[in-house]
């Protein structure tokens, strides 16, 4: 069955930097777009940055543009989210989505935490 197993968050001060990934595994990861999204408290769950099967970003939400980077790694069944000069704002829970044959699948997401 599909999986989605993300890791890489924790607390971090403002300015920093931190490094998610997703494990990918019970489908052709290479075949699949894969998102990133994000959800804070009390806030609806949106998309952070989409990349295609090949690993061309294609989408960033405004609020993350020349801040956050993703990328992906085919023959290792992973995909990242690098994130530079984190705000207070970007703390949130983190998630990782693929869609598959019509049927949508997420990880159980990691929490990012941006404070002094």
């Amino acid at each position: 069955q599909v999986q989605l197993v993300e890791s890489g968050g924790g607390l971090v001060q403002p300015g920093g930097s931190l490094r998610l990934s997703c494990v990918a595994s019970g489908f052709t990861f290479s075949y699949f777009f894969m998102r990133w999204y994000r959800q804070a408290p009390g806030k609806e769950r949106e998309l952070v940055a989409l990349i295609s099967n090949g690993g061309r970003p294609l989408n960033y939400a405004d609020s993350v543009k020349g801040r956050f980077t993703i990328s992906r790694d085919n023959a290792k069944n992973t995909v990242y989210l690098e994130m530079n000069s984190l705000k207070p704002e970007d703390t949130a829970v983190y998630y990782c989505n693929t869609i598959v044959h019509s049927a949508d699948y997420w990880g159980q997401g990691t929490q990012v935490t941006v404070s002094s």
